[in-house]
């Protein structure tokens, strides 16, 4: 009686079918939280890394950028993973992977140990990242209910994108900086056992052997890809041998591994499903909505802090509202999409953002805080109304067994749209911005050059020069630069414009048609291929 009462316990366990499915929400969230919040936490403990490992010019870079570059390489590979050996079994290695390399991270000595720790942290959140999509898709099968889950999703990762800085700030003025990895250790104690108790495992069809080889085409040529474009919206010349090689060596892994899955009897991911107009328009979507948000939060920081002179925590203050809008809207998001069905909300966001973005032209070299603060509601509600929709309706298209790959699929069109994003309006910023310092008078040709590449090196240069000439390299940067911004936040409003133009072809309406039984996920302990059929989590 006993070993059958355990077995069964067991069983429950392994499928989930006694967790509560929002408590299954509530961990899925956290796992996210952890991920978002490390992709920002750094950033401000950058300079005491820097005084204390005394990393190179490279070295600091790779410690920044590894992490984004490393995750956004494998998610294709750990998302169709999940859906061949089982979705939670990939997030709990993605627990203890992510556990292991912040401890490290935390305790590094030299700046090729963080090098190191970091990338594996990237490893790690390739694991969570598409698995608490695909589990989330199996939990919540009816898709009112996924509408909103996903929405209360989207608004975690937009709390932890802000909260990253935030959080990282603090425990620099307390601790010493390896105290930004140290944080994440007890929430993956806490997280491991949890996740193994309540989340359900599932995995897709079992057909035919996992593509290995297909599986590291992908990730070899989106490391290649992210890290061009990446090197790009760095400023790095384009035909140099360390951005062009790795950014046509990428592109053409990328096409030869589209053409292995055509080719394939069981693909690594299902390419039909781009044949589908609301998956690939969802796709589309995501880009561009990641393209202007990353690039224009990116400018808007510095102009906060280099035009309006703000400090790092008035900074952050300024952008809050944008988060909150955020959450607002992915809370909302389940209604709104109920209301108006996919196009018009897809429709709308896009056409709010570019209101908000053509409505921040206003801005210019004086403080304006209602203009910002409108400027950034809207701008927030609009993106993140953009997302919801497109996330939800790529999500829902999907098949169930392709849930693990669908997701990876998204999650890498948001790390791309992200990286083009910085790498193009970071290019349209520089060219509206330098042609204004070619000739400023009374500064020498080479100071005015210098001060071209950046107003950050503008400031440095007049600095340097000092007295009135200082003044007016100082002053014509200032003019330069806001003049650059209004190009590029038109340019964004082009782009977000045709966003809601490709957002046509979504959907009218939403449908949401029950499904039609239980939800069925392979047994763990069935033989291969055989499902078992358990009991959707209530």
């Amino acid at each position: 009686m006993s070993g059958t009462t355990t077995a069964a316990a067991r069983r429950r366990r392994e499928t989930g079918a006694g967790a509560n499915r929002w408590v299954v929400l509530v961990v899925l969230c956290v796992s996210l939280l952890l991920v978002a919040v490390d992709a920002t936490v750094l950033h401000v403990a950058v300079p005491a890394v820097t005084e204390d490992l005394t990393p190179g010019a490279i070295e600091l870079l790779w410690i920044v950028d590894i992490y984004p570059l490393v995750c956004a390489s494998l998610l294709i590979l750990f998302g169709t993973l999940g859906d061949r050996i089982g979705r939670r079994r990939v997030l709990l290695l993605g627990y203890a992977l992510f556990g292991v390399a912040s401890a490290v991270a935390a305790l590094a000595d030299s700046a090729q140990v963080l090098i190191a720790a970091r990338a594996l942290l990237g490893v790690g959140g390739a694991m969570i990242m598409p698995a608490t999509l695909s589990i989330l898709r199996q939990v919540f099968p009816a898709r009112r209910e996924r509408a909103l889950a996903i929405g209360v999703w989207s608004a975690v990762a937009a709390v932890g994108a802000a909260v990253g800085p935030l959080l990282g700030g603090f425990l620099l003025e307390h601790f010493w900086w390896g105290s930004v990895f140290l944080i994440n250790i007890p929430l993956m104690l806490v997280s491991l056992p949890v996740g193994r108790l309540l989340l359900p495992e599932s995995k897709g069809e079992r057909d035919g052997p996992w593509d290995v080889v297909g599986a590291l085409m992908a990730a070899a040529g989106l490391f290649g890809v992210v890290l061009g474009v990446k090197r790009l919206g760095g400023g790095e010349d384009p035909l140099s041998l360390f951005t062009a090689v790795p950014l046509l060596a990428g592109a053409g892994l990328l096409v030869a591994f589209v053409r292995r899955q055509r080719r394939r009897r069981h693909p690594l991911i299902d390419l039909t499903m781009f044949s589908r107009p609301a998956f690939s328009t969802s796709v589309g979507c995501i880009v561009l909505a990641m393209l202007a948000l990353v690039g224009l939060e990116l400018i808007a920081a510095q102009y906060l802090q280099l035009v309006l002179e703000l400090s790092p925590l008035e900074t952050g203050l300024r952008l809050l509202p944008l988060t909150v809008a955020a959450m607002a809207a992915g809370l909302a998001g389940a209604k709104l999409l109920q209301r108006f069905g996919p196009r018009t909300m897809v429709c709308f966001g896009f056409c709010l953002t570019a209101a908000a973005v053509v409505t921040l032209t206003a801005m210019g070299g004086e403080d304006n805080a209602p203009l910002l603060l409108t400027g950034f509601v809207m701008l927030g509600f609009g993106l993140e109304v953009t997302l919801f929709g497109a996330y939800e309706s790529m999500l829902s298209e999907a098949p169930p067994e392709q849930a693990g790959g669908a997701a990876a699929i998204g999650e890498t069109s948001y790390q791309l749209g992200a990286g083009i994003g910085i790498a193009l309006l970071g290019s349209v910023m520089n060219a509206a911005y330098a042609p204004g310092l070619a000739s400023v008078s009374g500064v020498p040709p080479q100071d005015a050059a210098a001060a071209g590449h950046s107003l950050g090196e503008a400031y440095e240069v007049a600095a340097r020069l000092g007295g009135g000439p200082g003044e007016v390299l100082r002053s014509a940067a200032r003019h330069a630069f806001v003049h650059g911004l209004h190009v590029t936040l038109l340019v964004s409003a082009g782009l977000l414009l045709l966003g809601a133009v490709m957002a046509l072809r979504l959907p009218r309406a939403m449908e949401c048609g029950e499904p039609a039984g239980p939800a069925e996920v392979p047994g763990p302990r069935q033989g291969a291929g055989a499902p078992a059929r358990v009991e959707s989590v209530r």
